[in-house]
């Protein structure tokens, strides 16, 4: 993971914490990348992040689960590249992660859900571990 005391490091931690969104680029069987806006906390030196089931992005992890994860900010000046590994875990949902409810409870309430009808629709959890970190 990144080391805070560093100016680098501390400078993307603080990009990814007031983040909203990350892209999350997996890949097609067929080699064609594709990239979906997704939510995310990091927990554990992990990004989590929940799934609808039924997508793509599931089978292309089931079938390659290599991942990059791209935040841009500041119209390209900061731009943090994270290459990883994903993988399907069991729980918690998300209504019972705490970090996850407080930093999307608003975005939740506005895409027309409750915490429970949100987990039950993004009902698969995802944790990246990071491989390589690019800090522009």
């Amino acid at each position: 993971m990144l080391d805070p005391n560093t100016p680098t490091d501390a400078k993307a931690l603080a990009l990814l914490e007031d983040a909203y969104i990350v892209w999350m680029t997996s890949v097609r069987p067929n080699g064609q990348p594709q990239s979906s806006p997704v939510w995310f906390i990091i927990e554990d030196d992990e990004f989590v992040i929940y799934s609808l089931g039924d997508t793509a992005r599931i089978q292309n992890l089931e079938a390659n689960p290599l991942v990059s994860l791209n935040l841009d900010s500041n119209a390209g000046a900061d731009v943090v590249t994270v290459e990883g590994v994903a993988r399907v875990v069991d729980g918690p949902p998300s209504t019972e992660n705490v970090a996850y409810q407080e930093k999307y409870r608003d975005g939740i309430r506005d895409i027309g859900h409750t915490p429970e009808s949100f987990a039950e629709r993004y009902s698969v959890a995802l944790r990246i571990t990071p491989k390589r970190w690019r800090i522009h």
